[in-house]
């Protein structure tokens, strides 16, 4: 494992563990998007059906199966523990306009026209757009806490050093992944106005707002 890789697997961690952490402390989930939590609960649960079939290493075990957890703890405690404090009325961002498509998309471009290589290449496509409904929440409201940008700051370094896990793989192992690389791409542009944002206003004790 390169050290893109696992510094990616990190800030994952970080950024889940900030949400979690977040949504505990202050007993609240406002400002949280429940249906960008879903999407990704969605994402690690179709990703990730080999872990009935296939033995990769322990730590590929662990990781996933903490990912599976805290995506539907995250969940649990957006529409169940904490649901009073939930704001649906902005977090109004139409699920089906992403997972249709991407539906679509995985049935027509993947690897293999097998079972779960569609939900994998479908939870690849997913996840590059699965953050859009936090970002159109943030929008409406106009502005976000900053600890909820410091967990989308930590997502989005995920997948920028993801980006660099494959240029090394590539490179080193002659790896090459076109499906997943064009869907990191898509993610981390997706991210770009955020992190400029965060660099020039949270970072320095302001607060993050977008237009509305």
């Amino acid at each position: 494992m390169n050290i893109f890789r696992l510094t990616g697997d990190l800030s994952h961690l970080a950024a889940i563990i900030i949400l979690l952490l977040k949504i505990w402390k202050t007993r609240s989930c406002a400002g949280i998007s429940g249906k960008s939590q879903i999407l990704f609960a969605l994402v690690f649960t179709t990703r990730y059906l080999d872990l009935l079939t296939s033995f990769i290493s322990f730590y590929n075990t662990i990781m996933k199966l903490i990912y599976i957890g805290c995506a539907y703890a995250t969940v649990y405690l957006i529409y169940m523990k904490f649901k009073a404090t939930y704001d649906g009325n902005h977090d109004s961002f139409r699920l089906e306009f992403l997972v249709v498509p991407v539906g679509g998309l995985a049935c027509l471009v993947n690897h293999d026209f097998s079972f779960l290589e569609i939900l994998w290449t479908f939870s690849i496509y997913l996840e590059s757009v699965a953050i859009l409904p936090q970002l159109f929440m943030i929008s409406k409201t106009g502005e976000a806490e900053t600890i909820t940008t410091h967990y989308l700051f930590f997502l989005g370094l995920y997948r920028a050093l993801y980006l660099f896990n494959w240029i090394w793989r590539f490179y080193f192992e002659g790896f090459f992944d076109m499906i997943a690389i064009v869907a990191g791409v898509v993610q981390t542009i997706l991210y770009c106005d955020f992190f400029y944002l965060y660099v020039t206003k949270v970072l320095k004790g302001k607060k993050l707002s977008l237009p509305a």
